[in-house]
């Protein structure tokens, strides 16, 4: 298997893409961290659909946006697997608010979730990876709108903009230590963030017209390229991001 004996923090990882993450990270072998705040019984459910695939996973109630809590997903790894090797950076949220009407509180929460959880998660990964003398991967979950402006959605691209600039400064940074840090970037995805466009069947159709393969993004498909970066078989990526998008950020209509 890909990741047998491997460890792996994923945040947001009880739904959505993370989900999808957890469950192929374990069908590869993967030890799992999943953190919970909300809903603890999703978490619950989906170790145990881990376990009974004979994967091995443990739950964390810790607030990604609480440095500690992130630090203390770090030591439940450390002190239930032996180990961290990889983590993935996932949890994220979006207000659909422009410039002239985010308010102050959206702005922090957003920014916290988003990008101080990545942060922090990077550099605490980071010191244990340092601490036990071992390669590590942080796998930032970001988005195209690192790169590609969404208005009416601002504070969520910023995030992911301050996303592109972590990945790339942390990877320069930890490179000398054996530490990689990787963006996976999606387009569209089929995930309950984006129920709004895909349960009204007249936007859906824009938007998959809008993607050159001519359709949303599934969260296996994202899943898939994390339990590639973290199997090793890309041991020389750093600093960089990889775009999952169908196409539709090279999309044109023409002239």
């Amino acid at each position: 298997m890909l990741l047998d004996g491997k460890t792996m923090i994923v945040t947001g990882g009880n739904s959505g893409i993370g989900e999808a993450i957890v469950l192929a990270a374990a069908a590869e072998g993967a030890n799992i961290v999943i953190d919970y705040v909300a809903h603890p019984e999703a978490t619950k459910d989906l170790i145990a659909r881990i376990e009974k695939a004979g994967g091995k996973a443990v739950g964390v109630d810790a607030d990604v946006s609480k440095a500690e809590d992130l630090h203390k997903m770090v030591q439940t790894a450390v002190d239930t697997f032996g180990r961290l090797d990889v983590i993935v950076n996932n949890a994220g949220i979006e207000t659909r608010t422009g410039v002239l009407d985010t308010t102050e509180d959206e702005f922090e929460k957003v920014m916290a979730i988003n990008l101080k959880s990545a942060f922090f998660g990077t550099q605490f990964a980071a010191k244990q990876f340092i601490a036990q003398k071992t390669p590590g991967l942080v796998i930032n979950i970001s988005s195209v709108h690192e790169d590609w402006p969404m208005p009416g959605n601002i504070a969520y691209c910023v995030s992911k903009g301050g996303t592109r600039m972590l990945t790339r400064t942390a990877g320069v940074e930890l490179g000398p230590h054996g530490i990689r840090v990787v963006n996976v970037a999606p387009g569209a995805v089929d995930t309950p963030i984006n129920t709004s466009t895909t349960s009204d069947p007249e936007k859906l159709k824009q938007l998959e017209d809008a993607i050159p393969v001519r359709r949303l993004a599934e969260p296996e498909d994202i899943a898939d390229m994390v339990v590639f970066l973290a199997s090793g078989k890309a041991s020389y990526m750093t600093a960089t991001t990889v775009f999952i998008d169908g196409g539709i950020m090279q999309g044109s209509v023409g002239l």
